[in-house]
């Protein structure tokens, strides 16, 4: 089995309290991770602590870790994580836990460590990490962990570079990996281009959110207008997004479709109706939200689903009501998940610049113009924040988004 050469010196010179891989995404630094656990759970065997391994969730961790160490080593030296969140590796209990909330690791109050894994770093709520600092109290203690790069005045990338622990940091970019296909790293270097997570997942750097969220859409718009749709395309599904307004506001509609197999991501129809004097009326809602509707019906055909900013349950109400008297009750009107909006944000990049997102270029004018103004939050420096000021429409961001989030897994795709 060959490991690269990034790989081999970490297995080499991880000796430090504290060793930790940053980089790009598929750049290897986990891979020898399935090597050096079972080395550190051998080498404090029978020592005084527990063994623990800390991911973003339980379910992260079983993608992540667990089911990659099976692949290797076999059932019978790694077990699933039970339902008391352990698993029994190489002959150790081992507590399996998320990190994304204090109250999830509470076990960890008042217990000494003798080993820690950590997956996805960055991801995790700082209380844990500072709670795991005075756990690791043996001699012996040791911490392996990985993340990919985020805002440089994120926590962590303070803990790394500007703090006095014994550590040992190894940074990776795509083009450490020496297994990866050239055309992998080309789709994924596409997948990425013109957005600040090119700079964090394929070169391996911590880099601010600045400037325009999707400049790669706002260049094509004003330029090759190559998103632009020639004909209507031929759609397996529609979703219709809802956000509500209030005062400064706007109530706001958006249609997407997709075609067989999640290839594509198409804007059909959008609208933003403006909130005046914070003035809200759930009867004239229903009407415009029916008139949209079938302003999607006559051209596209018929909506699978409506998803509506879930904040609202009265206005949803009156939209299914209305909904009803204009001979549209068939229609499923249901809540948005409402999932992390960067989430959101990378996944439309991705589409974007992997040339996945298309839009009709009559009827979504306050789409187009939402995307081409969205920009990140200057002033918040410690995690990227989408700039929701009035200056641009994250009413009609939001309605798209609730269109695509419940199949972000769906349309990307990892060769």
């Amino acid at each position: 089995m060959s490991f690269s050469a990034k790989q081999q010196e970490y297995f080499l010179n991880a000796t430090h309290r504290w060793n930790i891989k940053t980089g790009a995404t598929r750049s290897g630094k986990t891979y020898m991770d399935y090597f050096v656990i079972p080395k550190r759970i051998r080498a404090v065997k029978g020592k005084d602590g527990l063994i623990v391994i800390l991911g973003h969730t339980k379910g992260t961790l079983q993608r992540n870790i667990i089911e990659p160490l099976q692949n290797i080593w076999g059932t019978a030296l790694v077990s699933d994580i039970h339902s008391d969140n352990t698993s029994v590796m190489f002959g150790e209990k081992v507590h399996c836990l998320g990190a994304e909330k204090v109250s999830r690791v509470n076990i960890l109050r008042g217990s000494s460590i003798k080993y820690c894994y950590g997956d996805e770093v960055v991801t995790w709520h700082k209380d844990v990490f500072d709670m795991l600092k005075s756990r690791l109290d043996k001699p012996y203690s040791r911490f392996d962990g990985t993340c990919n790069p985020d805002n440089p005045n994120h926590w962590f990338y303070k803990f790394l570079y500007n703090s006095e622990a014994d550590r040992f940091v190894q940074e990776y970019s795509i083009y450490d990996n020496p297994y990866l296909d050239p055309s992998v790293i080309k789709s994924l270097e596409n997948e990425h281009r013109g957005t600040v997570y090119f700079d964090r997942f394929i070169l391996g750097h911590w880099v601010l959110a600045e400037g325009l969220i999707y400049k790669i859409f706002a260049d094509d718009y004003s330029d090759t207008k190559r998103m632009q749709l020639s004909a209507k395309p031929q759609l397996s599904r529609i979703v219709i997004g809802v956000d509500f307004g209030g005062s400064g506001s706007a109530h706001t509609f958006v249609a997407t479709g997709t075609d067989r197999g999640y290839n594509n991501l198409y804007a059909l129809l959008s609208e933003r109706h403006e909130c005046k004097n914070g003035d809200i009326d759930p009867e004239k809602l229903g009407e415009l939200f029916c008139e949209f509707v079938h302003k999607v019906i006559a051209v596209f055909g018929i909506p699978d689903i409506v998803y509506c900013d879930s904040a609202e349950q009265t206005l949803i109400l009156g939209l299914r009501s209305t909904a009803r008297k204009k001979g549209l009750g068939w229609l499923r009107i249901e809540n948005a998940l409402k999932t992390t909006i960067n989430d959101r944000i990378r996944c439309a990049c991705r589409l974007m610049a992997q040339g996945r997102f298309f839009y009709m270029p009559y009827g979504c004018e306050s789409l187009e113009n939402a995307l081409t103004t969205a920009v990140w939050n200057p002033k918040v420096i410690t995690e990227d924040e989408r700039l929701d000021d009035g200056t641009s429409d994250i009413d009609t961001l939001d309605a798209f988004e609730y269109t695509f989030e419940r199949d972000i897994t769906k349309f990307i795709k990892y060769e």
